[in-house]
């Protein structure tokens, strides 16, 4: 099957061009921001200096895999995407996947640009060691956890890009302060094209929770197994889902108290998002309250240097950018009559790194035993059964402005199109 896609091209008069291009023509670019030739290094020790056109000796080791690791998750997600085109419920999501995908793509070509243009031939190795590496390859996974999940349905892709997307959203953000140039410039680029994947997550799962309160209407229940004879995806299934991608990308910002994180801020290799909003731009003698487990089953207050704690104050402000979305889902919920509202899990759940690393606890974050946990996960997590379903309802649509039966149409079209467009064309 080969297919044409309803595409975006960059031009020097304007951000973008629409228009029909075969998937096997598509080409990448590599795009940075303009220079700013005033720009300084904006935090850490070298605060005021001038940003770095090269880079530091000292600093190469770790620059180069700052760069690989982030640059490891973009092929990732296409990877784990990749079949998701035979099952897409229309062609407008079939359009924006395909999108989606070509601009991770595309970030991927951007971060071996670095690779190859700065850091010679140990660029170069790394290079070819990210093409080696496959999501969920038992000899050589992709570097982090997450991006070897695998996603089969689309319910999974929609959280996948407002929540995995949303940690790239703040990573890029992070690296976006870098002092090294090159790469603040390519991250500031990469952001303005992160900003579509978000939404495409952000409107699918609005779209789910819409269709589905539409069923609900029509069989006046909220009962659970009565939506899915419907052939929807009743508002458990989705909070199990929302639970599972959520807690998986709390991961992606490492530690609550890392050395690591304290070195980068230092040397001005990584900062805050938005470092512009805070003050201290030194953080050396400010201190971050921790919440950790005090080995009873309860928990105790630590206070950690504020340079330790970069990866917590990224982390807390991803979650309150998560919560924005949660509270639209919630308003539609609400408009509709009904109580149920979608919650974020606590950010002690489900951890694998960090100080609540192996400790179970409820959704609410309150500490639990294993036992307890155990008894709990299927009201928690997707189940067999829950994935199992979901996967059922994974048919494709290919024809303009039909829908699949689980989601409701979009609110628009892209570019202004209706959305019975022809956004994709097979050959």
């Amino acid at each position: 099957m080969r297919w044409s896609i309803g595409s975006r091209s960059f031009s020097i008069g304007g951000w973008a061009t629409y228009g029909f291009v075969r998937m096997p023509e598509y080409r990448w670019g590599i795009f940075l921001a303009e220079r700013d030739p005033n720009r300084k290094i904006g935090f850490g020790d070298n605060y005021g200096q001038e940003v770095w056109q090269q880079i530091p000796g000292e600093y190469r080791a770790t620059l180069r895999r700052l760069i690989v690791t982030q640059g490891d998750t973009e092929p990732a997600s296409v990877e784990q995407q990749r079949m998701l085109g035979h099952t897409a419920p229309s062609l407008y999501d079939l359009r924006n996947l395909f999108q989606v995908n070509v601009e991770e793509g595309r970030h991927l070509w951007a971060m071996v640009y670095l690779l190859h243009a700065y850091f010679g031939r140990d660029g170069r190795e790394e290079a070819e060691e990210l093409l080696e590496r496959h999501s969920g390859d038992a000899n050589k996974p992709r570097i982090l956890g997450t991006f070897n999940e695998p996603i089969r349905d689309w319910l999974s892709f929609y959280m996948f890009t407002y929540f995995t997307d949303r940690d790239g959203k703040f990573q890029l953000k992070s690296l976006a302060e870098s002092s090294f140039d090159p790469l603040a410039r390519t991250c500031s680029f990469m952001l303005t094209e992160e900003a579509h994947h978000m939404f495409v997550g952000d409107t699918g799962i609005n779209r789910v929770v819409k269709r589905t309160l539409e069923v609900m209407k029509e069989l006046n229940t909220d009962e659970p197994e009565a939506i899915r004879r419907a052939g929807a995806i009743d508002l458990p299934t989705v909070q199990r889902y929302l639970n599972f991608w959520f807690s998986s990308s709390l991961d992606l910002f490492g530690s609550e108290q890392s050395s690591n994180a304290a070195s980068y801020f230092a040397n001005g290799l990584k900062g805050r998002p938005d470092e512009a909003q805070y003050e201290d731009h030194g953080a050396r003698d400010t201190t971050f309250e921790l919440a950790v487990p005090d080995g009873k089953g309860g928990t105790k207050a630590e206070q950690i240097p504020m340079r330790n704690a970069m990866n917590e104050v990224t982390r807390g402000a991803y979650v309150r950018d998560c919560d924005l979305g949660v509270k639209r889902w919630n308003r539609l919920i609400e408009k509709a009559g009904h109580s149920f509202r979608l919650v974020l899990p606590s950010t002690r759940f489900r951890r694998n790194i960090g100080a609540w690393a192996g400790a179970p606890t409820d959704v609410g974050g309150n500490p639990i035993t294993q036992e307890e946990f155990n008894a709990h996960v299927a009201a928690w997590l997707p189940s067999q059964a829950d994935q199992a379903y979901v996967l059922s309802l994974m048919r494709g649509v290919h024809e303009p402005g039909k829908m699949a039966a689980w989601i409701a149409p979009p609110d628009r079209g892209i570019n202004n199109n209706p959305v019975d467009y022809e956004y994709v064309r097979f050959h």
